[in-house]
């Protein structure tokens, strides 16, 4: 019966002592939950982004004045847009919609951008006219520049008529897995 205990002790030992010293481990990657999603910090980076750019407008004042959301374009190159400047546009208009903006849908016409001119930010002719044929008094625009830990992006809300920058913004996005794919040309 001693041999017995003393046998069931040492496997006992030798299970522990196995166990302990096992160097190999398996690596999960977990994907990603409808949870992860939902809690973005990318998307509420963004919310708060807009959230700024419009605080202290009175949205009964504006009396349902459209307003415009250009693409926001690569600071080096205005008549560029990578996925990511597409992206901030879309959800820009989506959370300025959800604050009760007018926002006017520009798709039917193709993207809207900012041109150069002479050093400084212009409302190119066209976006003038469209904001003209759709009545808009305001409109978003903006600009990324990546550098190589994050990309700075700066919003301006300007007034159509004038060219007036009403308010602005500025914000950087770190240069993530997702924020890197953003801004790779679409293939």
């Amino acid at each position: 019966m001693n041999y017995l205990r003393l046998s069931m002790a040492v496997a006992a030992a030798a299970t522990v002592a196995l166990t302990g010293c096992s160097t190999t481990t398996v690596s999960t990657k977990s994907e990603p939950t409808y949870e992860d999603a939902a809690n973005s910090k990318f998307m509420n980076v963004n919310r708060e982004a807009i959230n700024r750019l419009v605080a202290g407008v009175d949205v009964n004042k504006l009396a349902g004045t459209p307003v415009l959301v250009a693409t926001v374009v690569n600071v080096n190159d205005l008549r560029r847009a990578a996925p990511l400047g597409r992206t901030l546009s879309e959800q820009y208009a989506s959370f300025m919609v959800a604050s009760g903006f007018n926002v006017k849908e520009l798709k039917l016409r193709g993207d809207v951008f900012v041109r150069e001119e002479t050093g400084e930010m212009m409302l190119s002719r066209e976006v003038k006219d469209i904001a003209r044929a759709h009545s808009a008094g305001l409109v978003v625009v903006g600009t990324y520049s990546t550098a190589a830990q994050f990309t700075y992006i700066s919003l301006k809300l300007v007034r159509t008529d004038t060219g007036q920058i009403l308010r602005g913004h500025d914000y950087a996005l770190p240069n993530d897995a997702d924020v890197s794919r953003l801004l790779q040309a679409p293939r």
